[in-house]
């Protein structure tokens, strides 16, 4: 395989593992959250982030990302233990875990600019990956906003 198909293939799978990732840890907080708006809110975020799981897969079929299975990564898993713990010592379940949502999406938008920093990446999956990420980022706005205004 050629390098740069490599490198591109990589950087995929790394956004499509992060959204998996995602998508367990907004189960996790919608499971942890308390007030029924904060609960439908993760919800809502799960379902975006599976939509754009499937534009990432379909963005190049050709290449392989994976199952589609969503199993997350083990950093994911031992952050998902973290809100387990931080939810059971806070006084305000729903405020922990829309600090999680926060500091998670802030490491998403991080890890979209990395993937967008790819030279080879090709024109549509850049489109693809840029829409997500200023959808990620006015997401983190509203985020913030249900966090300072509890």
């Amino acid at each position: 395989m050629n390098t740069d198909i490599a490198k591109i293939e990589d950087r995929l799978k790394d956004l499509v593992s992060k959204n998996e990732d995602a998508i367990k840890g907004f189960e996790k907080a919608s499971e942890n959250s308390k007030q029924v708006g904060i609960k439908s809110y993760f919800e809502k975020k799960i379902i975006d982030r599976m939509q754009f799981l499937r534009e990432l897969r379909a963005s190049v079929p050709e290449l392989d990302l994976g199952s589609v299975e969503i199993e997350g990564s083990a950093a994911g898993t031992l952050h998902r233990t973290w809100m387990d713990v931080k939810a059971f010592f806070a006084e305000d379940n729903d405020e922990a875990m829309l600090e999680e949502a926060i500091r998670g999406d802030k490491a998403a938008i991080n890890d979209y600019d990395n993937a967008l920093a790819e030279v080879m990446m090709p024109h549509r999956l850049k489109e693809i990956i840029r829409a997500q990420k200023e959808f990620l980022q006015n997401d983190l706005e509203t985020t913030e906003i249900l966090e300072h205004h509890r």
